[in-house]
């Protein structure tokens, strides 16, 4: 992959050796290093696993080139210090923040940015204490445990309320910050939430702000996306829609779309869910005697979808 230069030893001042110093790379073979960091695997899981947000996927490919030209610069001897990679995700909630951030761990622990490859996800209570001297040790030990990979924060804008004056997300803040700066080459810190939220929090803490060198936003998925993820969510348990199944949850989508508190693909896995306890429910009421066969334990019929209470509001 490279071509090393001879190294000689040189004369320290008292007289003695030093150690030899490592030999400077003269090539590095992009190609290569990626092909043997095996980092397309883990974008082509990422496109598996996701359905659209092409943007966010183009950024994930964006900063892994951004890795790779970095490590060839390192070993040709002109990277003077690893690249900042905290991260800020926003969007809603369920549109894949989650997957990309356990993707993002292992694209950095591939390519030699992070020791484990590893990611701890906490929301504020994971950090902050009730009591004076409880939060400092419960954010370290979070720390601590995300320490070589990925600390994934969740709506964490909610480590910053100025209205509780006695609120303790401040001391947090303040030690997160510090571990930001001072482990970047060993720690990367995602902060989650939804995007308003998130600028009003980044306006009241700057130097999270300047921490934070790439912004991913994650978009809500279309209706179409929506049914191509029930689809994939179906496929990987081993079960199917019958065609009338499949008009009434394209009607179901429309309308849950339309309610509070939707929630993207975590929605969908919500419905499918009820719609499964339907579907062994209704097997079980109409046991007959006769054995069921494979079609119809995988099969998901309209009436599993239409019990809905969301056809009746």
């Amino acid at each position: 992959m490279t071509e090393e230069l001879t190294t000689e030893e040189t004369e320290n001042g008292d007289g003695g050796n030093e150690a030899p110093k490592k030999p400077l790379a003269t090539s590095f073979d992009l190609q290569a290093e990626y092909e043997g960091s095996h980092i397309q695997d883990t974008l082509d899981q990422l496109d598996k696993e996701l359905v659209g947000l092409d943007p966010v996927k183009a950024r994930i490919r964006e900063i892994a080139a951004l890795l790779l030209v970095s490590k060839a610069r390192r070993e040709l001897g002109l990277e003077t210090e690893p690249p900042t990679l905290h991260m800020s995700f926003t969007g809603n909630p369920g549109t894949g923040k989650t997957t990309v951030g356990l993707r993002m761990a292992d694209i950095l622990h591939k390519l030699g940015y992070v020791r484990q490859g590893h990611m701890v996800s906490v929301t504020r209570d994971d950090l902050v204490g009730q009591y004076i001297g409880h939060t400092a040790p419960k954010t370290r030990e979070v720390i601590k445990k995300a320490m070589g990979g990925v600390l994934f924060i969740d709506e964490a804008y909610y480590l910053y309320r100025p209205e509780n004056e006695r609120d303790y997300g401040q001391e947090a803040i303040e030690i997160l910050l510090q571990v930001m700066e001072n482990n970047r080459d060993d720690l990367v810190v995602v902060l989650a939430g939804y995007a308003d939220k998130m600028e009003i929090f980044f306006r009241s803490n700057p130097g999270f702000r300047s921490r934070i060198a790439h912004h991913l936003e994650f978009p809500d998925y279309s209706k179409g996306e929506l049914h191509e993820i029930a689809q994939l969510m179906m496929e990987n348990q081993s079960y199917k829609f019958s065609d009338e199944a499949q008009e009434v949850l394209r009607e179901y989508i429309t309308l849950r779309m339309t309610q509070s508190h939707f929630a993207n693909a975590r929605s969908i896995r919500n419905a499918i869910d009820r719609a499964k306890l339907r579907q062994a429910n209704r097997l079980f009421d109409d046991r007959s005697g006769k054995p069921l066969d494979r079609d119809a334990l995988m099969t998901i019929e309209a009436s599993d979808i239409q019990a809905s209470r969301i056809f009746t509001m």
